[in-house]
């Protein structure tokens, strides 16, 4: 592809001798199936950290050359210049003003939610956001964010409750009206990230104790934790806030029996999430989690789950080849957006951004799809062009909502 070919395959971040050695992990449910440990011996601050890193033995090698070499991905994107992709999608809507009965408009950084009195209209659109910004707008991302997560939630529903109501659009989910904890839960298992947030921007500058958890020195960009953390923000302003759990509690932001509770479930939320992912050839390196409380006070899953927005995915059967020689993980998510705009500007403090290379636009709408087909085992069905996708979503949401009364 084009000019973001570098960002793909960054330069070398670290180099070391490692020992590989097998061991039976049983430490925690996600970590079933990593079989093989990395002990750094030299230098001296590397021993004594292992990291569990490889699928189980006799998983196949395939997965990262279907994400580059597959017929399919050439026949994707050839289609999405073929068509008008890349003009139509889905950036904004305004159905408050197409479907009665939607009182009013609020616009995140991906979805417009809309107020139905006992529901919420939640729309997925194309934005892609990053660095607390919209960065471009991506072909068919917004239905893939949506499918995605509306898998998830229907099979974490055994860890805890969602506000899903029902689905009319692939761009839609109708939800459950709740009240919102104003913190958002990040889970991680390695020191990776490329934003002032991320865990290995922090680490690198000295900080050994983020986020009420303390991380052992030593440590290496890319490197598995010792086990998972939780690293919850807050809002201020337009961006997000590092904050520690006896923060939130002190603060009024939770009680303590709703962090203790909700934070139990976020992690065990991710190491299911872990699980599933390894079962498919790919690391669920971190993700956040937003949750809210019912009418009832039962803690509600909601916003959305295990999304290449929301989270890092790595392909397993690759990683240890390439953190052995110290280069960046093969990625299916938004992360080589992000770095291909690092290296172009500075998007915390540029007030113009470049815009996105169209290269780089079509493979970000590939990764997405090819990430949900490899979580899901289901083939993505490119929507018709048919219907202007607004005058679709109105009639869907309009038709689902007259259901609902």
């Amino acid at each position: 592809m084009g000019d973001f070919t570098v960002a793909l395959n960054p330069p070398k971040t670290f180099r070391a001798d490692i020992l590989l050695s097998t061991t039976n992990n049983r430490t925690s449910p996600a970590a079933r199936g990593f079989q093989t440990v990395l002990a750094f011996k030299p230098p001296r601050a590397f021993r004594g950290i292992r990291a569990s890193v490889m699928p189980r033995e006799g998983q196949q090698a395939s997965l990262g050359d279907a994400l580059v070499n597959t017929p399919r991905r050439s026949d994707f994107v050839e289609a999405i210049r073929r068509t008008a992709a890349l003009s139509s999608c889905l950036s904004e809507t305004s159905l408050h003003a197409t479907v009665p009965g939607l009182e009013s408009k609020t616009r995140g950084k991906v979805r417009d939610i809309y107020d139905a009195g006992d529901y919420l209209v939640l729309v997925t659109t194309d934005r892609q956001s990053a660095f607390d910004r919209i960065l471009a707008s991506i072909p068919f991302k917004g239905q893939v964010l949506n499918q995605t997560s509306l898998w998830w939630f229907e099979r974490t529903k055994h860890i805890v409750s969602n506000a899903v109501v029902l689905a009319p659009d692939n761009n839609v989910t109708i939800a459950r009206k709740c009240s919102v904890f104003p913190v958002e839960f990040v889970a991680r298992g390695f020191v990776t990230g490329s934003t002032d947030t991320s865990l290995w921007t922090v680490y690198n500058k000295g900080v050994r104790n983020y986020c009420g958890n303390v991380i052992p020195d030593g440590m290496v960009k890319n490197q598995k934790l010792p086990k998972n953390i939780l690293t919850p923000t807050t809002k201020a302003a337009d961006h997000d806030v590092p904050i520690t759990p006896d923060e939130i509690i002190d603060r009024g932001l939770m009680t303590r029996a709703d962090y203790v509770e909700v934070s139990e479930k976020a992690l065990s939320l991710f190491e299911y999430g872990q699980q599933v992912a390894l079962e498919h050839g790919l690391i669920l390196v971190d993700t956040k989690y937003e949750f809210g409380k019912a009418n009832d006070g039962s803690i509600m899953l909601i916003d959305e789950v295990h999304t290449p927005d929301s989270s890092r995915y790595w392909i397993a059967n690759s990683y240890l080849e390439r953190f052995q020689n110290g280069l960046e993980p093969e990625n299916i998510d938004k992360e080589f957006l992000r770095l291909w705009f690092i290296s172009h500007c500075n998007p915390y403090e540029d007030e113009v951004l470049p815009d996105a290379p169209e290269d780089l636009v079509c493979e970000l709408a590939w990764r997405y799809i090819f990430l949900y087909e490899t979580i899901t085992k289901s083939k993505f069905e490119v929507p018709s062009t048919e219907e202007p996708i607004h005058d679709r979503i109105t009639r869907n949401v309009a038709s689902a909502l007259s259901s609902l009364k």
